[in-house]
């Protein structure tokens, strides 16, 4: 993890870390695509912004179509199942690090 710098609430992460995370967060919210695509099975926003998370994981540049992908799988939450579908497109929404 990269040093802390200010006050004790900022963390800085370098690019190598911020790629770990989003590699953690692509591979639990991969768990959770099976929920939102068993209730919006033609909408494949939050399976988009995970694959972007994916990519920006391996090697991948930060940039707007990482910021696109997951603000699109969060307004694809918003026309599911309010059990879960929502938390299954924020999961994914997450992954590609919004």
């Amino acid at each position: 993890m990269g040093p802390v710098t200010g006050d004790a609430s900022e963390v800085v992460l370098s690019k190598q870390d911020l790629r770990a995370v989003a590699a953690f967060a692509a591979a639990c919210a991969e768990a959770a695509l099976g929920v939102f695509e068993a209730d919006q099975p033609d909408d494949a926003r939050p399976r988009a912004a995970v694959g972007a998370a994916w990519e920006f994981a391996r090697g991948g540049e930060r940039g707007k179509s990482l910021r696109d992908t997951a603000w699109a799988a969060l307004s694809a939450g918003r026309y599911t199942d309010p059990a879960a579908g929502p938390a299954a497109a924020g999961a994914a929404r997450g992954a590609a690090g919004e």
